[in-house]
């Protein structure tokens, strides 16, 4: 560990000392062979100042080239692939890879609900603004890129305080027909095939793919199965006036093995307590694409795109500490409980970049418009079967049957003064209108319903933003702020019980990202990114209890409402060190690169009221304290990854170590876990990873690697719901070769 951290202080030494040699990492300009390229482009790449009608000058942001490193991409594998971007928290739920849950700067990564992802440009995520969880990614087999664009991508890409993550599916563009094949094997019965085709014909691209996996999963009631298809076809009017059109479906079921107590798991993480819970989602997303050159100055994209979606679940959802049993009197078991939602959302999204001078400064202004629809039916809480099996169906009606409708409309605008050759600065602003409404039935109480109060909830907000960017050379300084937004969703307005109380005031929560950093690459040998951030959030929103008419004896009751404000800070560093390069020995040794990023986050709470009593009633004392402190729940204070990568001639292989600092699983703290292990202090951990790769008579592959290389017992998460409470734990060591070809 301590030569780590020596090696991070060397790159910054060199940082200090970075030559004015403009190094340039451009597919178009570098042609290399495959090996050699992983090397050169020192994932990961960034963005230049304006792609895509965008503007990314003063931004920070990380591209991520998943031909450049090693990873198990087969299975997902996000603590990986993500391993080279600083400030990133993975949860991982199971070994299955279907859901990627990313947080950022101590952001919760739930579902990477505080980010805006996106495929090819395009939202995937339930409901944005109603319901922003991501329950899709494409399989990694199938992307070319991951673009990462942290906080001050709010402006342009929405106002998610995390910011905005983007998969950008592979292509073929230059043959006329291409097909590609990875089949892999490996622990626990996985079988996986990703099949594609590709190629160009005069004015006409397409590409299509095929993906399978299947595995019955590290610890108990783990099993899953998992489809993926896509496909894209593309008619070139002209060189620079193109339409598109994609569409992706996936399907797949997974076996919820649940969570644990902290004794269960300290006894045998593998275990599961649950063999009747079960999860599935088919998912559709497809977009309609238009691209032109209006004028040498002036380029447009026009996007209209579209989501229609299920989330399915069914099983016994108590706490681990709560068997679930068969009846002695009915010799079965209870009746599971299922939930379905059912979304389907349309959105049209324009942008634009105009290139233009205004006296002697050169001008990038990227402009555009969204419009967007989202509608969520959330059926919840049904009687289900006393069966075993991915059986959805239901006695009677469902309790809570509720009805969302979402209505957004968005103007965006920066613009990127490029003041000299070096410096340029970028303010912007971008104005959200949101309506939504709710209606339904909340749930039925003696056979009679419990009406939902209607909601119709509508508002407008105007976030600003300033970025700033000074190059000096391959290296260059950036800075911004920019205000980010979080309306109140649809699960703040459904609690779990009938006696819980909303209130009727709820704000949504508001506040800014600030970034300062340096970046750049230096002498071929050399990519560093090293900043600081700063993220307040304001008006976070949760439950406290609280007693009826202040007297316990009346009962109480889960209030919820605008709690507190929170403030993330801390430092992010990533560097990666050509040794060969340095040492000018990569033309007989090959390539020896040492990587390491590192993160450093204080998120505390800055004001959090909780109510607490003393007492016997009816003497009985109502106290306010305010928990300003605390550390924000699921944010380690560090998050570090340090690898060892080697590759000559058609051989690499990457060795990684990622060690994460314990968390506090509830706002209040709460250090000794409770009996049912939802919530108390969490270890952190360490895990290693080792990927290997040799490429063998032009066109094959042989691909191998090894997770959690000493098999460490270890836990990310713990859960109060979904997938199941308690603690989940981490995958033990597995295993997977690959062999694969491409003609």
């Amino acid at each position: 560990m301590k030569y780590l951290y020596a090696l991070l202080a060397f790159g910054c030494c060199f940082f200090m000392n970075a030559q004015n040699h403009h190094f340039i990492l451009n597919d178009t300009i570098v042609k290399l062979d495959t090996v050699v390229v992983s090397s050169l482009r020192m994932s990961p790449e960034r963005m230049p100042e304006t792609k895509k009608n965008t503007v990314y000058s003063g931004k920070k942001n990380e591209v991520l080239k998943l031909s450049s490193f090693n990873a198990n991409l087969t299975t997902n594998n996000a603590r990986e692939v993500f391993s080279r971007v600083p400030g990133v928290n993975i949860w991982e739920n199971d070994g299955s890879g279907v859901q990627i849950n990313v947080g950022v700067r101590g952001l919760s990564p739930n579902r990477s609900w505080e980010l805006n992802v996106r495929q090819n440009g395009f939202d995937v995520s339930a409901d944005v603004f109603g319901y922003p969880e991501a329950y899709y990614n494409p399989p990694l087999e199938a992307v070319a890129s991951i673009e990462l664009i942290r906080g001050g991508a709010a402006l342009q890409y929405g106002p998610q305080f995390g910011g905005m993550l983007n998969y950008v599916l592979k292509r073929e563009n230059t043959k006329k027909f291409s097909f590609v094949t990875q089949n892999t094997v490996g622990s626990y019965n996985l079988m996986s095939s990703y099949n594609a085709i590709g190629g160009k014909l005069a004015k006409f691209s397409y590409y299509a793919y095929n993906h399978s996996r299947s595995a019955d999963g590290w610890r108990v009631n783990s099993q899953y199965k998992v489809r993926n298809t896509h496909l894209f076809l593309e008619y070139a009017f002209t060189e620079n006036t193109k339409l598109s059109a994609e569409y992706t479906n996936m399907n797949y079921e997974l076996h919820q093995g649940g969570g644990l107590t902290d004794g269960q798991f300290n006894e045998n993480p593998r275990q599961s307590l649950r063999d009747r819970n079960w999860f599935g989602v088919p998912w559709n997303v497809f977009s309609l694409n238009f691209d032109t050159k209006i004028s040498e100055r002036l380029s447009s994209n026009t996007k209209f795109f579209g989501l229609v979606g299920e989330r399915n679940s069914v099983g016994f959802t108590a706490t681990p500490n709560m068997p679930d049993a068969i009846n002695p009197t009915s010799n079965e078991y209870t009746n599971r409980r299922v939930d379905r939602d059912f979304y389907e959302n349309f959105g049209l999204e324009n942008r634009n970049l105009l290139n233009y001078t205004l006296g002697d400064i050169e001008n990038n202004l990227a402009f555009g418009v969204r419009l967007y629809r989202a509608n969520t039916i959330r059926n919840q809480q049904g009687l289900g079967t006393t069966a075993s099996d991915y059986d959805l169906s239901v006695e009677g009606i469902y309790p809570r049957a509720l009805d969302f409708l979402t209505n957004n409309v968005a103007v965006f605008a920066e613009n990127q003064f490029k003041i000299t050759d070096k410096f340029s600065l970028t303010p912007g602003v971008r104005y959200e209108y949101i309506e939504n409404t709710g209606s339904g039935r909340f749930a039925l109480q003696s056979g009679n319903e419990v009406p939902f109060e209607n909601k119709n909830i509508s508002r407008s907000k105007a976030l600003f933003g300033l970025g700033l960017e000074y190059e000096f050379g391959a290296t260059n300084l950036y800075a911004n702020i920019t205000q980010a937004f979080r309306p109140v969703l649809f699960s703040d307005f459904t609690p779990p019980a009938v006696t819980d109380v909303i209130d009727p005031n709820l704000k949504d929560a508001d506040g800014y990202n600030a970034d300062l950093g340096y970046r750049g690459f230096i002498n071929n040998y050399i990519n560093f990114d090293v900043s600081l951030f700063y993220l307040r959030y304001n008006n976070r929103i949760g439950g406290v209890r609280q007693f009826v008419d202040n007297d316990p004896a009346q009962g109480t009751f889960l209030y919820r409402t605008n709690l507190g404000e929170t403030v993330n800070q801390g430092i992010e560093s990533f560097v990666n060190f050509n040794v060969s390069r340095f040492l000018n020995i990569h033309n007989t040794f090959g390539n020896l690169e040492l990587f390491a990023t590192m993160s450093f986050i204080d998120a505390r709470y800055t004001d959090f009221r909780v109510f607490t009593s003393s007492g016997a009633a009816p003497n009985v004392r109502i106290t306010e304290s305010n928990l300003n402190g605390n550390r924000v729940e699921n944010a380690p204070r560090y998050v570090h990854n340090f690898g060892l990568v080697y590759s000559k001639n058609n051989f690499s292989s990457t060795l990684q170590y990622r060690t994460s600092g314990g968390i506090f699983t509830d706002a209040n703290n709460t250090q000794n876990p409770s009996a049912n292990g939802v919530t108390g202090w969490l270890e952190g951990y360490e895990v290693m990873d080792f990927s290997t790769e040799y490429k063998l008579l032009k066109n094959y592959n042989i691909k191998a690697g090894i997770n959690n290389l000493t098999n460490q017992m270890y836990a990310t998460r713990r859960a109060g719901g979904y997938p199941g409470p308690g603690i989940l734990p981490g995958e033990g060591r597995t295993f997977f070769v690959s062999v694969g070809a491409k003609f």
